[in-house]
């Protein structure tokens, strides 16, 4: 007996698989924070102290940038599920990721200075690489699988 199961119906498992890991990774930013705190690199960080001065992309605390990223994840992640938004949602999907990069070598940098723990330091180096994968994955679900018709029944007359 042939399988139905065609490429259509592998990139839709693909996309919801990407898509619930993007809402479970939502629903982290928002339940413990500060698992994303450290990869929000400090210069986009602004300073309501005053004990140091903000970049001029330090529009956002580091409190919100992590808000806004699992927002940007949740919404990614439906985005994915409708096969008419897909491609945009995938092409998003894979910048975020790599505009994450920058966010998980500075996590890195600063796990392996003076004041780092072995914990965030193995935490960070598993973290980085984890991104490579992630980012293809995401690329991949930008290829539009055209829809094949099923293969009709021989008439029996």
């Amino acid at each position: 007996m042939p399988s139905r199961w065609s490429r259509r119906d592998t990139q839709m498992l693909s996309a919801v698989a990407m898509s619930a890991l993007l809402l479970a990774s939502a629903a982290k930013h928002f339940n413990d924070p500060g698992f994303f705190g450290p990869v929000v690199p400090d210069f986009l960080c602004r300073d309501d102290t005053g004990e140091q001065s903000n970049s001029p992309v330090a529009v956002l605390s580091r409190d919100e940038w992590v808000a806004l990223s699992g927002l940007l994840e949740a919404g990614a992640a439906v985005g994915l599920l409708i096969p008419a938004t897909r491609r945009a949602a995938a092409g998003g999907v894979a910048a975020m990721f790599t505009l994450f990069l920058a966010g998980h070598v500075a996590a890195l940098r600063k796990a392996y200075g003076p004041d780092g723990t072995p914990g965030q330091r193995r935490a960070h180096t598993l973290r980085l690489p984890l991104q490579a994968p992630l980012i293809a994955w995401a690329w991949s679900l930008r290829n539009a699988v055209p829809r094949t018709p099923h293969p009709r029944k021989p008439v029996r007359q």
